[in-house]
Order: C-alpha cells, then sequence, then structure tokens
C-alpha cells in the first residue's frame, strides 16, 4: 500500500472517530436537556448551542492565539459537554433530575449568547507599532561659500575643468527593531495562513491581518523568512 493510500485511510479513520463522539455527545446534550424539562425543538438546541460555543471559542484561540477569554469560554463548553456525556451515564436519575440540573440547563442560554457576543466582537489587543523617525534630506553642496570684499558670504563657482562635487547622500537611519510581541504573532497569523492555503503568506495579506503600515508589515514579512 502506497504512503498516499495510508494517509488517507488514516484521515478517514479521525473523520469517522469524530463523527461518531460528535453525535454521542450531541445526543447526550439532548438527553439532558429533555430531562430538566425542555422538550420539542428546545431540547435540540442545546447540543448545537454548546457546540456552537465550542468550535468559537477553538477558533478564537487558533486565529488570534491563546487569551484568556477565549480559554475561558472554551472551558465553560467544554465543562456543559463532558458534564452531560457523565450525567447520562448514570451517574444522575434522568427521570427526577436535581433542581440545580434545571437551574443550570435553564440558565445556559444566557450564558452562551453572552459567551457568543464577547467572542465575536470583543477586540483582540495587538501591540501598537513604534512609529518609525522621520529622515531629515541633505542637499549636495555645489559650491563652496567663501566671503568677498565687503565681509558678506558669496557663493564660488566650480572650476570649469574641475569633475563635479559628487553628491552628498545622507547615512541612512536605521530603523527601530519590530516589537517581539508583534513579531511572534505575525508568525501565528503566517502559520494559519499556511495550513489553511498551503502557501506563505504575502506582505499584502500579513499587513490586513496585523493592521500595521506597509513599511512596517515588510519589516516584519522580512524576519518571517
Amino acid at each position: 500500500m502506497s504512503a498516499a493510500a495510508r494517509h488517507g485511510l488514516r484521515v478517514d479513520a479521525v473523520l469517522i472517530q469524530a463523527v461518531i463522539a460528535g453525535a454521542l455527545s450531541f445526543a447526550h446534550l439532548h438527553d439532558l436537556a429533555a430531562a430538566a424539562g425542555q422538550d420539542g425543538w428546545k431540547a435540540w438546541a442545546y447540543p448545537v448551542s454548546v457546540d456552537l460555543l465550542l468550535v468559537a471559542a477553538w477558533r478564537r484561540l487558533r486565529s488570534e492565539g491563546p487569551s484568556r477569554m477565549a480559554w475561558c469560554w472554551f472551558l465553560v463548553a467544554l465543562f456543559a459537554s463532558l458534564g452531560a456525556n457523565v450525567a447520562t451515564a448514570g451517574f444522575l436519575d434522568l427521570a427526577d433530575p436535581p433542581a440545580l440540573l434545571r437551574l443550570g440547563v435553564a440558565g445556559w442560554p444566557a450564558v452562551a449568547f453572552l459567551g457568543g457576543t464577547l467572542l465575536a466582537h470583543s477586540p483582540s489587543a495587538h501591540p501598537e507599532p513604534e512609529p518609525e523617525p522621520e529622515r531629515e534630506p541633505v542637499q549636495s553642496a555645489t559650491a563652496l561659500a567663501v566671503p568677498d570684499a565687503e565681509g558678506s558670504v558669496a557663493e564660488a563657482p566650480a572650476a570649469p575643468d574641475a569633475p563635479p562635487a559628487p553628491e552628498v547622500t545622507a547615512p541612512a537611519v536605521p530603523a527601530r527593531p519590530v516589537p517581539a510581541a508583534l513579531v511572534d504573532h505575525a508568525r501565528k497569523v503566517a502559520a494559519d495562513h499556511r495550513a489553511r492555503t498551503g502557501a506563505p503568506i504575502d506582505p499584502d495579506t500579513l499587513r490586513s491581518r496585523l493592521g500595521v503600515p506597509p513599511h512596517l508589515a515588510d519589516a516584519i514579512a522580512a524576519q518571517l523568512t
């Protein structure tokens, strides 16, 4: 069997395992909600809400890096899913569920709405890039200033056979180093772009993802190569 065929079988096995685990967790959440008094379509909405909050928190962690808020809501959704799996395994009498379980199931929609809103609309904290220092232009000197008889300063014309004076340019001012935190965040964005598209990220896409000026995006891209 070729390596490509073995790789395909391994991916298929992982997908099948994920589908089975998701279906079992979905059914356990439905049974727990139905036992807590949520009948009809409401019992089916609970597992959808828990899974969506779990996916939203995980996507925030993958796209923008670890954060306390994303980890908090990821653990809340994971606890709700894991708790339903344990509760339906015979540890609780679903025919007569405790009042605390009914309270938790009844309050879950408000908790899920708050978590989803914060994950979707809270801005991510990025370090502000330091402004690049302005460079002062230096004009080239083509003539020498010499005092005349009256003491005023006049420009002496260059000799006709003399070669033209070389143009004096200002020494290049080294740009300030890019903050390490911004470079680390750019590496995560570039890795996520490569994982999704299979190609390295270009400076324009990096600039739009980070929200930085073009010259700063070019400096970050140079450090990523």
